[in-house]
């Protein structure tokens, strides 16, 4: 074993991401790293479940040299590791990175098998569920078997499977296992809402029935599922886009009286995303006041709509944006930045906000304000992207936005 293979097991069993990308780029020689202990580097992430150096990992090594399908002593692969223990972005990461769900184990299990049987073993008398806050705060379910504690993204695994392999799991079943995680973060939601909207053809028109009837449940649980379904239906259609969604009419029929009615923060996000997306004139005109609403989540959801509005000049849009630029959520800020991209480019008032915004306690805004200023041709954030250079690789989240920025200057 070199020192540079030494040096990146190292890296990656402390969680350093940096040092991983580094040594992945210098001391391999490559963005496509190979070598067997790149692999051995897989395995050490997706079994340390970090989910950040496993995506440094993926999008740095050359994928075949990491093996993702590779048997380890046990018999596993790493996706069926990662869905042993319930570890849902672990798991759901692998597979989209090519992982394939259908290697079997010493006990001729695939991954479906081993999440539909997990899911069984974790709803048995026995094994104890309890509600903690993660390491952001957040609360979260979690799985106690002995003395490991793990995230219980079984049933979100088994969820996400089934839909990959075009299993119609029932609508009913689907609210069900939903409605078991009382916190609407869990990923459980997310894979159930998707797996519902994603039924074609006939198959879809029930499922949008009965996702419109909860909007009448006394549960706010269930109103949101009727609602984040409605709203990925609308979103994954793929009539294409020189066609009119068939969605958007029913969705904004919909959605409009409902959110007059709706008293619950959690329902509206779901309302506030399904109508940021419509493409329909009578949704555009609502999202001003819904980038006003109290919970910081709809206010994210409703500025991000607003980018062709602020486009048009539209006062109104154009005033909630750039309210949105010192709200108390970074989040919002950082959307508020990006709606003002297309503002017009002879009001200084877009611009303005968003060199205040180069002061941000937040450095995605600041870099967000900054890149954004740089695209309208202001050079008033440029010594803060200057001061990336260098510093910014494929990982980054800046990656892709710094790009533009040069390119930008390059067709000046």
């Amino acid at each position: 074993m070199t020192s540079s293979d030494e040096s990146l097991l190292t890296a990656v069993r402390i969680g350093d991401t940096k040092a991983v990308a580094a040594l992945l780029q210098e001391e391999y020689g490559t963005t496509h790293a190979r070598g067997p202990h790149v692999t051995a580097a897989l395995r050490l992430a997706a079994d340390a479940l970090d989910h950040q150096v496993l995506d440094v990992l993926l999008k740095l090594a050359d994928l075949d040299a990491l093996d993702l399908d590779g048997i380890d002593a046990d018999g596993r692969t790493p996706l069926l590791r990662a869905v042993e223990r319930g570890a849902y972005d672990i798991a759901t990461t692998l597979h989209f990175a090519g992982a394939d769900p259908r290697v079997k184990d010493r006990e001729g299990r695939d991954a479906l098998a081993l999440a539909r049987h997990w899911h069984a073993t974790g709803t048995e008398a026995g094994v104890c569920r309890r509600t903690v806050r993660d390491g952001n705060g957040e609360l979260c379910r979690e799985l106690v078997t002995g003395e490991q504690v793990i995230r219980d993204g079984h049933t979100a695994i088994l969820t996400h499977l089934e839909w990959c392999c075009e299993i119609a799991t029932p609508f009913a079943e689907l609210l069900d296992r939903a409605m078991a995680e009382p916190e609407v973060d869990h990923p459980v939601w997310g894979a159930a809402a998707v797996a519902a909207a994603g039924r074609k053809g006939l198959a879809l028109t029930p499922v949008w029935d009965a996702a419109a009837a909860l909007r009448h449940h006394p549960d706010p649980l269930a109103r949101y599922f009727g609602a984040d379904v409605l709203r990925c239906v609308n979103l994954y259609d793929d009539s294409g886009e020189d066609e009119e969604s068939p969605f958007d009419t029913p969705l904004v029929d919909l959605f409009l009286p409902w959110v007059e009615q709706e008293e619950d923060p959690r329902v509206m996000r779901p309302l506030a995303a399904g109508l940021a997306g419509a493409m329909d004139s009578r949704a555009e005109k609502l999202l001003p006041a819904l980038a006003r609403h109290a919970d910081a989540q709809v206010r994210s959801w409703a500025v991000g709509g607003l980018h062709w509005q602020v486009q048009q000049s539209d006062a109104d849009a154009l005033a909630a944006v750039l309210a949105c630029t010192r709200d108390a959520d970074a989040r919002v800020r950082e959307g508020a930045c990006r709606a003002l991209l297309r503002a017009r480019a002879d009001d200084p008032a877009p611009g303005d906000a968003l060199a205040t915004c180069l002061s941000d306690s937040e450095e995605a805004v600041r870099v967000t304000a900054a890149v954004q200023l740089a695209l309208r041709g202001d050079h008033r954030g440029d010594a803060l992207l200057d001061a990336l250079d260098g510093t910014v690789d494929r990982t980054s989240p800046y990656y892709w936005p710094l790009h533009d920025v040069w390119r930008h200057r390059r067709n000046q």
